[in-house]
């Protein structure tokens, strides 16, 4: 029986278990490094080096941002043209996908190295910090192209039923990482540039994984030259489908930006060190939820694609309750340990410390009601619905935080920014809600009628 197969009659549980595991050990091992090589950068160099990171998370969001833009969105596309049994559709995406993911990265960093000093400044970074941000993200910048092609490639290999690999190849990469980080910043005193350094050697290595699974005929789909040609219509869908992480990674960068001013203005570098060490505490709380959403996704586009709908609704609601399941262990994990957890970034720090505890507990106030945001957003990405994935997908980011960020701490200061992210969490999950109640009454409807929308 091969993997297609499958999706198409395997049961559902044990389907979301099996691709929802390798995502989330892979994202959360990379959200591990993430915290590691932070806590490497706090102790080994100093708060000033942690907002260094901080100013170049925008840039670096960015850069994934792209990576997801063409990775994510050939994925679904894939998903879909397997289960509809158009192999030949599945690789022409896949080769267009891989040009655009070496092309864009390319022109990526080209821009920045023209503009850097002005990009660095626009992004928060005081003189103190300049130096640093520009150490740290220079080097990044080098290593863009197997960075995007490592993310963005392993999304194909888990859309063709192979999401162990997928794992793998993000494993080996944030291990390498994680040594290397150590190795540079501790061992051989390169400071910051270690740790970027580090981070490009594993981007490259997982790149030559990823490249390797298709490039050695271990791949049911196929990377070959004659699908690397742009084929106008492919690029339009793949960037169609593609655009709503893609929209909620560049806002996502702007959201940073402006709070990284707005840290700045009332709280200073203090405040931009203590968002630094929240986010990455974040990001390994994120993670897991993304991984179920990740997992999910091929199933749910197969059997849309095969017009199957009682499995797409069966694989969203076990989704949701995952993703609900890993967001409240979250909640009840920071609630009980903020202050141990802060403490292994600020190197005894009291200061930075407290801020970076009572800032965390009120970030994280509603953390709870995330997993269903993410996974309901992510349900439209996988079905092939740009409009409705792009404004859920951008909710959270521009509709509410950005304007609440410019807002409230006109009013309560620093506080404002802490209290932004709870109101704009909870403003999202009632939006994703509205969406989601409307598409299970239309595809009941479809259902009845027999009538299915085209892809």
């Amino acid at each position: 029986m091969t993997k297609n197969l499958d999706i198409r009659n395997g049961d559902i549980g044990r389907l979301l278990w099996e691709f929802s595991l390798p995502a989330i050990i892979a994202v959360l091992v990379n959200a591990l490094y993430n915290i590691i090589s932070r806590i490497f950068v706090g102790r080994g160099i100093g708060s000033v080096a942690i907002a260094a990171t901080t100013v170049a998370f925008p840039i670096m969001i960015f850069i994934m941002a792209v990576a997801m833009l063409i990775g994510i969105g050939a994925t679904a596309l894939i998903s879909i043209r397997l289960g509809e049994q158009k192999k030949q559709e599945a690789e022409n995406i896949a080769g267009n996908a891989a040009l655009l993911l070496i092309l864009l990265p390319l022109i990526l960093s080209g821009v920045y190295f023209l503009f850097s000093e002005p990009i660095l400044t626009l992004f928060g970074a005081s003189q103190e910090v300049l130096p640093y941000a520009r150490d740290y993200i220079h080097i990044i910048m080098m290593g863009v192209v197997p960075g995007a092609v490592s993310y963005g490639m392993s999304n194909f290999i888990r859309a063709e039923g192979n999401p162990r690999f997928a794992m793998l190849t993000q494993i080996i990469g944030a291990v390498i990482n994680v040594i290397l980080n150590y190795v540079f910043i501790f061992n051989i005193g390169l400071g910051i540039k270690g740790a970027a350094l580090g981070t490009i050697i594993a981007q490259t290595v997982s790149a030559i994984l990823v490249l390797g699974y298709f490039l050695q005929g271990r791949s049911q789909i196929k990377i070959r030259l004659i699908n690397l040609k742009p084929q106008f219509a492919i690029v339009i869908k793949i960037v169609s489908i593609g655009f709503a992480p893609f929209a909620m990674q560049l806002a996502n960068s702007v959201q940073q930006t402006i709070l990284n001013h707005t840290l700045m203005t009332y709280g200073g570098d203090l405040a931009l060190s203590a968002v630094g060490i929240i986010m990455s505490v974040a990001m390994l709380l994120f993670m897991p939820i993304v991984g179920i959403s990740q997992g999910a996704q091929p199933i749910i586009g197969f059997n849309y694609g095969a017009k199957q709908f009682d499995r797409v609704q069966e694989t969203l609601k076990k989704g949701i309750m995952a993703g609900t399941a890993l967001a409240v262990s979250g909640y009840i994990l920071v609630q009980t340990f903020a202050t141990p957890i802060v403490a292994l970034f600020s190197k005894g720090d009291t200061a930075l410390t407290q801020l970076s505890v009572h800032a965390m507990v009120t970030f994280l106030a509603v953390f709870p009601v995330i997993g269903f945001q993410i996974v309901g957003a992510s349900y439209f990405q996988a079905v092939g619905k740009p409009v409705q994935s792009t404004i859920l997908s951008l909710s959270r980011q521009v509709l509410f935080l950005i304007p609440l960020l410019l807002i409230l701490p006109n009013f309560w200061g620093i506080e404002g920014v802490w209290r932004a992210i709870p109101i704009a969490d909870i403003l999202s999950v009632i939006l994703t809600a509205s969406f989601l109640l409307y598409e299970m009454k239309e595809m009941k409807r479809k259902k009845l009628s027999g009538v299915v929308q085209s892809n």
